[in-house]
């Protein structure tokens, strides 16, 4: 496992993403935002009261998908239909952010030693009870980021065009786990909708949608499926494309959740500080954080100053186009020690408590 890993640069890699020696793996309507879609005289909040703002209108629709199974070559051998319910919350200017809705359930949580080049730290492996909830059906898009972007500040300031690969339907990059705690709670304020980083429990939960397999689609994944880096391989499929960029979102099959990119693409902040196995973990879905067994993960706005300088590692999760599928996994984790890094390969998406008409 850590021998194969040293093959092909790969511990360089592992060293390059945490300098420490490893890898630990809009708003609204008009009433919102002004007439051009930016927000007018954008004030900053210097207390800790949250700003009231009117709702936001959502509606909830179900939508159909067509997923895929591959074999250890990376042959599709099954696609089935799935659906999804989807709540789709209005941003202002045509946009939208679409919430997925995500069962309930227990799951294994974690790398087998059996999984090809697993990690020691993807282990132990347990059980994890997680309560439904929602999730961004993709990684947040760069129109997405603009929108919110341009509210009012609450703590901290927000580039509204911070990504290296432009376009307004590719994930945002170059964004710090600082950075998208921010964009959480204007988010939140706009909508009076509790909107948080998803919990490592939560996060790998959802990209297995009930799976077993080291990826969503099977044994092995290719780049017909993932944006990843195509120059290598995992399992016995075949090299494929590095695209060396990201890529529009949804432009690959979503997995059963209906939920897209959770391999590649952007790496995705979790909520979670970074621990170097699972002994100890909660046996539920919430925030993994010893110190401080409270609400600040569950209501940003009001638990934005502490968050915002609290200076614990953050977890990271999911892969990049830049990234071997080894680091694609389901399990794969990144513990960085720096939640102010920002990168062409990290971005995030959104969770939420379930959200109905």
């Amino acid at each position: 496992m850590i021998g194969s890993i040293l093959n092909r640069r790969r511990m360089l890699r592992i060293l390059g993403l945490t300098g420490v020696g490893f890898l630990s793996a809009c708003l609204g309507n008009r009433s919102l935002l002004g007439e051009s879609g930016v927000a007018s005289e954008p004030t900053v909040n210097t207390n800790n009261s949250t700003p009231e703002q009117p709702p936001v209108e959502f509606s909830t629709t179900t939508e159909t998908f067509e997923t895929v199974t591959v074999d250890v070559r990376g042959e599709i051998i099954e696609r089935r239909q799935g659906s999804a319910e989807v709540v789709s919350e209005d941003l202002g200017n045509g946009i939208a952010l679409e919430m997925v809705y995500i069962p309930g359930g227990t799951f294994t949580m974690g790398a087998p030693e059996s999984e090809e080049e697993s990690l020691e730290f993807e282990r132990p492996q347990r059980e994890v009870t997680i309560e439904p909830f929602s999730m961004g059906k993709y990684a947040i898009t760069q129109q997405q980021w603009r929108q919110v972007a341009n509210l009012p500040k609450l703590q901290r300031d927000l580039d509204p065009d911070p990504s290296r690969f432009k376009g307004d339907d590719r994930p945002v990059e170059s964004v710090s786990w600082y950075d998208a705690v921010e964009f959480c709670a204007r988010l939140s304020v706009a909508t009076g909708t509790n909107y948080v980083l998803p919990s490592e429990a939560q996060w790998e939960y959802a990209c297995r949608a009930g799976t077993t397999t080291p990826f969503h689609f099977g044994a092995t994944i290719t780049t017909d499926l993932v944006n990843y880096h195509g120059n290598y391989t995992y399992a016995n499929a075949p090299e494929g494309e590095h695209r060396g960029e990201t890529t529009l979102v949804s432009s690959f099959p979503p997995n059963d959740f209906g939920l897209y990119d959770m391999h590649g693409n952007v790496r995705e902040w979790c909520a979670d500080p970074g621990y170097e196995s699972y002994e100890g973990a909660p046996p539920d879905g919430r925030v993994w954080d010893n110190k401080h067994n409270d609400n600040r993960y569950q209501n940003y706005p009001d638990s934005l100053s502490s968050l915002l300088n609290n200076e614990s590692s953050r977890i990271l999760r999911g892969g990049s186009w830049n990234f071997d599928p080894l680091f694609c996994r389901s399990a794969v984790r990144y513990l960085n020690r720096n939640p102010a890094l920002t990168s062409d390969e990290l971005g995030f998406r959104v969770a939420s408590a379930p959200r109905t008409l």
